[in-house]
């Protein structure tokens, strides 16, 4: 069984797919990662190529989140009756919305729309009881990626639901006035994350550029790690193709 989200003592890693292929999916599947997450706050999913995609995670057996664009109900509702794991909502700067977040996702004690038929339903072939608690089992991470989250952000960690922050380096940066993600500012900032999601007993993420970055976070108390993506790792690897081969040919 692959992980998804765990402890704060154990590390999974995974990695963001920004291109609209299932066969993307599939060879993931084939790799050792514990999950993926499909980027659709900023790459060109719609409705109907995010069900393809989700449809392979099933058939890959790879566990599969779904970035959303923002914590909208219908976004949140269709990635979850399409089978999502769970959803990474970007930009939750408060306790009030990451509750709001996760009576999103939730039904009971929630307001997430029911229905029996969607694919997280087993299209209508599973009691409603199972239906309700597998839907409810779904997981809920928080982005934390601006000052105003900083400034609410034991509350957020507390929030019933909230499974993982997950640290957005980037937008967190540029919310601080910088422009460099490893600014020590960013840095420090990153250390009082880690600390709220340990002292609410959730899991802390972040995305990283390779296993190497991961490492060294994880020595921090990172345990979940979306690295680099499906786009980086395919230039990444060009580029080494090319690197490598490349030769001095014999006059």
């Amino acid at each position: 069984m692959r992980k998804l989200l765990l402890s704060c003592n154990q590390v999974a890693h995974g990695t963001f797919v920004k291109t609209d292929s299932p066969q993307v999916i599939e060879l993931l599947g084939t790799t050792a990662l514990d999950f993926a997450v499909i980027d659709t706050e900023h790459a060109p999913f719609d409705r109907v190529t995010l069900d393809r995609m989700l449809l392979a995670g099933r058939a890959a057996d790879l566990p599969l989140l779904v970035r959303v664009p923002g914590s909208d109900a219908a976004d949140i509702q269709a990635a979850l009756d399409m089978g999502a794991a769970g959803v990474m909502v970007p930009n939750v700067d408060s306790a009030q919305q990451a509750r709001l977040v996760v009576s999103r996702a939730k039904f009971k004690g929630g307001r997430r729309g029911f229905s029996i038929s969607p694919r997280h339903a087993s299209y209508g072939t599973g009691s409603r009881a199972e239906v309700l608690a597998r839907g409810d089992a779904t997981h809920v991470v928080c982005q934390i990626e601006s000052v105003s989250a900083l400034a609410d952000l034991d509350a957020i960690a507390a929030v019933p639901g909230v499974d993982a922050l997950f640290i957005g380096r980037a937008d967190l940066a540029l919310s601080m006035g910088l422009e460099d993600p490893r600014a020590p500012e960013v840095a420090a900032a990153v250390v009082g994350i880690v600390a709220a999601a340990r002292k609410a007993g959730k899991v802390c993420g972040m995305h990283v550029a390779d296993g190497e970055e991961a490492r060294r976070f994880a020595s921090q108390g990172i345990s979940w790690f979306v690295i680099s993506s499906d786009q980086g790792l395919l230039q990444k690897a060009a580029q080494a193709i090319t690197r490598d081969a490349s030769y001095v040919p014999p006059c």
